[in-house]
């Protein structure tokens, strides 16, 4: 009898709260938004525009999301989200990849940009036009196997010697930094430095991987949730990536309007590199898929396949579990 009365008052209890909350909506005319965290990989750039949008445009609030867009700090976006400390992150099939075969429940909710848009950079001085060139020359990098796997990859396409390149560790410099010392070449997304280069009027050269090999055609950057996110509340990813395509079909449509909004958001940005990063990234966020956001398996297999052939997975690979398109706008 205790137990049955116990129950029937906590029911009671709870319906109030459900009326309290639903009397609170009427008065205001207002649902009450669900705060998420969404962590970027980096600073803020035009990677991210189509967030920033969704945020400005009022995109996350039809979708009834307050998110808070924030910076990773110390810890890492693929941390904060594995762990459950944040719902949404910015990654890169890359880390994403290696981080599955640990274990780590992180998994992508959709390509950010549909195709790999980075490279090896160099001045037009150094002379460096193919990857036969690297021979002989200084890269400079931030010190990961996979930097010299896929140099190794480029270069044996024309048959030549990865450890005829000098690989060097440069931190977090940056390529205009490294390049004025003692850097050849180093790896950089032309959407952002290699246009940086062009308003400074540094011509460069630019060997792009999707020019040498299909299997480095990766998805970078995605979004990402974590399982637990996908298996008890699936309804606020859903809502989280439709307001994020939303946001990204408006930069597409819109490039220069988008540009305004991300330069509000972090007004220390280059605004004319923005301006122009905007329209070269503006038919690239989805380029020949059929919608925004879309991944495909053989996208993620390819990648895991070639970090296995350069012995940079150490564990079994489940590509399906990897990624998801069930939650883009149908």
């Amino acid at each position: 009898m205790k137990k049955l009365f116990v129950f029937l008052l906590v029911a009671i209890l709870a319906l109030a709260g459900c009326q309290s909350k639903d009397k609170k909506e009427k008065a205001t005319g207002k649902k009450e938004l669900k705060k998420v965290t969404l962590v970027l990989d980096w600073t803020p750039n035009t990677n991210h525009t189509g967030l920033y949008v969704a945020k400005e445009k009022g995109f996350f609030k039809e979708q009834g999301l307050d998110v808070d867009i924030i910076q990773p700090g110390s810890t890492g976006a693929d941390q904060l989200v594995a762990s459950g400390k944040a719902e949404f992150g910015v990654s890169a099939q890359e880390s994403l990849t290696q981080a599955r075969v640990q274990g780590v429940p992180l998994v992508s909710i959709a390509a950010i940009i549909q195709h790999n848009t980075s490279g090896f950079a160099s001045p037009i001085a150094k002379n460096i036009k193919t990857p036969k060139d690297f021979e002989g020359k200084t890269y400079g990098g931030w010190g990961s196997p996979v930097e010299k796997a896929v140099i190794d990859s480029l270069m044996k396409k024309e048959h030549a010697d990865v450890n005829k390149v000098s690989i060097i560790n440069a931190g977090d410099a940056d390529y205009f930094t490294m390049v004025k010392k003692n850097v050849d070449f180093a790896w950089i997304y032309y959407g952002w430095t290699g246009l940086e280069a062009e308003l400074r009027g540094e011509k460069l050269n630019m060997i792009y991987l999707t020019d040498y090999s299909k299997k480095l055609d990766y998805y970078t950057p995605v979004l990402t949730t974590n399982e637990k996110m996908i298996q008890n509340d699936p309804e606020t990813v859903k809502a989280f990536v439709k307001a994020a395509s939303q946001g990204y079909q408006y930069a597409i449509k819109n490039p220069d309007q988008a540009a305004d909004i991300l330069i509000k958001a972090a007004p220390d940005l280059n605004a004319k590199l923005v301006k122009k990063s905007q329209q070269w990234l503006a038919d690239k966020y989805q380029d020949d898929a059929k919608q925004w956001g879309e991944q495909k398996l053989e996208i993620w297999q390819n990648y895991a396949n070639w970090m296995s052939d350069n012995k940079l997975l150490e564990g079994k690979f489940d590509a399906k579990k990897a990624f998801t398109n069930e939650f883009l706008p149908q």
